[in-house]
């Protein structure tokens, strides 16, 4: 072969020693006060995340990470010639940290599903233009908001430090889950002879106040709690929305995901408040931009009129889908500012859009 480099040779060396029988086996005295411990289920869903924390003092997960920085598991025994990388550089828990990662995860993982196979496409029926086309445009206008929620998470992840890897799991959890929201309202918009009408371009303002948060916490309250939030909201109420069981069936499970994101930013927020309680206006700064973007965003014509023709059943009963959408408002306000509360900050006299939409 070629002349090998000394990294090449030194592997190839190791290799030679080992097949000559000069065995080291130091590594199996390694980590001795993690021996012995053993992981079992709790029930029939299986070994979950949360079970293996029980254990030994692996769940034991450290105010600051590993000073190495670098990609070994917790829990492992890490050399004193460890390198360090220099890119996991998110290395204070109260950064990213919720009591519920673990458990959202496993979650997640259970519940997975299908646009293909989970989603009755068969059920579809003609419908008049205005129905269809409006169902079009909320498939648009979804699809375009739902994949910032996962371009936001993986902005951040590959800088969390591998000691929190419950939070980088539940993230990376949800970054699968937004590919799968983006492509089921892509595929609902093209599946009954419509298609893709107009992306709108105040969605760009909400998204880019999202994307260019800077840092962690302020990005998931935006999103997780607020931008999802409302959506979550959206879908609980997704009857409202429906033409067919079709549409019923992507709002239910679209709705189980966004609840899982939701909570983990909730919860998220409130470890975070705990820990740095003199932040607390830096949250509310960033909320009030969010909330006049995410405002500005669902009052849009071509999306407030699209959502008020299905609500309403038809174009001729626009008025009553209009009537709606105002109840739909207050209960988003209603749903937020309790998740806020819950979280431990109150905007009930900061809140920088109306309680109610006027009639």
């Amino acid at each position: 072969m070629p002349h090998a480099s000394p990294s090449v040779e030194k592997a190839l060396d190791t290799l030679s020693d080992v097949r000559k029988g000069k065995l080291d086996l130091g590594w199996m005295n390694s980590n001795p006060a993690g021996w012995g411990v053993k992981a079992v289920p709790r029930d029939e869903r299986g070994l979950g995340l949360e079970d293996i924390n029980r254990v030994g003092t692996y769940g034991d997960v450290p105010d600051q990470g590993s000073i190495f920085g670098s990609m070994a598991p917790r829990g492992s025994e890490i050399p004193d010639d460890m390198p360090s990388l220099g890119c996991y550089d998110i290395n204070d828990k109260s950064l990213v940290w919720a009591d519920n990662a673990a458990h959202l995860y496993d979650e997640a993982v259970a519940r997975q599903w299908s646009s293909a196979r989970d989603i009755p496409w068969g059920d579809l029926k003609p419908q008049r233009d205005d129905l269809e086309k409006a169902m079009c445009q909320v498939c648009t206008n979804l699809a375009e908001v739902e994949f910032v929620a996962g371009d936001m998470p993986a902005k951040w992840m590959c800088r969390i430090n591998h000691d929190f890897h419950e939070v980088k799991l539940f993230l990376a959890s949800q970054i699968f889950d937004e590919a799968r929201h983006m492509e089921v309202f892509r595929k609902r918009a093209l599946a009954n002879g419509g298609g893709l009408l107009r992306s709108s371009p105040d969605s760009e303002n909400l998204l880019r106040v999202i994307l260019e948060a800077p840092n962690f916490t302020t990005g998931s309250a935006l999103m997780h709690i607020l931008g999802e939030g409302f959506v979550l909201t959206l879908f609980r109420n997704g009857e409202m929305f429906s033409l067919t069981p079709v549409e019923k069936k992507i709002f239910r499970l679209c709705m189980q995901d966004e609840a899982r994101h939701v909570a983990y930013g909730t919860m998220h927020l409130k470890y975070f408040l705990e820990k740095h309680p003199e932040r607390e206006n830096e949250i509310h700064d960033i909320l009030t931009r969010g909330e006049e973007a995410t405002f500005s965003l669902n009052q849009t014509q071509d999306t407030v009129e699209a959502r008020a023709i299905l609500a309403g059943g038809g174009l001729e009963h626009i008025d009553e889908g209009f009537n709606k959408l105002g109840y739909l408002f207050k209960k988003q306000i209603h749903e937020y500012l309790h998740r806020l509360k819950m979280a431990g900050i109150d905007r009930t006299n900061k809140l920088a859009i109306p309680f109610e939409l006027p009639i």
